[in-house]
């Protein structure tokens, strides 16, 4: 079975424009992620999915494969999807282009589990190590039943506590790594627009959820950081002064 990584980026971004190309020890941030989900699959199974050509030159010139998309995605999932159409492939996984610390073992376990369980959406996930963490909005939450599959995934802290002891939950962030099959792209753009949940949290997989699409979620290595706002270069590039996979 063949896996391909799709890395969805964009040029416009209202909270961090450009923010592909922002440079990270000297190297654009999706040449970070390109080589890290290389490490992965191979480098001849990556592709940045993309319709701005500042992006696609600087990608075409580091070696990696560039699949220009329409300017009208609705989110990274429905580029993926668009992309996915031109390439041909049994398994896309698809990588946000701005978590460049990923580890490479996350992805493969992805795959893995895609292949274990090939009916269903796969998602990762990490514990969140602060409660500060829990509360921002800038991190979805997800909770899960204790086989895996996840219920729901919110900007708000989730889950709640009917006494308030918030310091005894056990917190979970999403990790962007995904995996589907053509056929569950394909439904994803099908549904023709952003779902109600989607739109309001601004989490793109509670489009699946609407019509019960099942999500396992796959636990991932702690420690992946993704930028967000310029304010985040600077702790980003730390992390990756001690990454050992790069």
């Amino acid at each position: 079975m063949r896996s391909v990584v799709i890395i969805p980026a964009r040029y416009k971004s209202s909270r961090f424009p450009g923010k592909p190309l922002v440079k990270l020890l000297g190297k654009s941030m999706i040449i970070w992620v390109a080589e890290l989900s290389a490490i992965a699959v191979g480098r001849d199974n990556v592709y940045v999915a993309t319709d701005d050509e500042r992006i696609a030159k600087i990608v075409t010139k580091a070696g990696f494969n560039i699949v220009m998309t329409s300017n009208e995605c609705l989110t990274g999932t429905d580029r993926v999807a668009e992309a996915a159409s031109k390439i041909k492939s049994d398994i896309y996984v698809n990588v946000q282009g701005d978590e460049p610390t990923i580890n490479p073992k996350d992805i493969s376990n992805i795959i893995k589990a895609k292949k274990l369980h090939f009916d269903e959406v796969i998602n990762g996930y990490c514990a969140i190590s602060k409660h500060k963490e829990a509360c921002d909005i800038n991190i979805p939450k997800v909770i899960f039943t204790e086989d895996k599959r996840m219920v729901y995934m919110s900007r708000e802290a989730i889950p709640g506590s009917k006494d308030g002891e918030k310091s005894s939950i056990n917190y979970y962030k999403q990790v962007c790594i995904y995996a589907f099959t053509l056929d569950e792209l394909n439904d994803y753009v099908g549904y023709g627009h952003k779902s109600a949940l989607e739109r309001l949290e601004d989490i793109e997989i509670l489009r699946f959820l609407e019509w019960g699409k099942k999500i396992r979620m796959v636990k991932t290595e702690p420690g992946s950081l993704a930028i967000d706002t310029p304010g985040d270069v600077a702790k980003v590039e730390k992390r990756l002064k001690d990454l050992h996979y790069v």
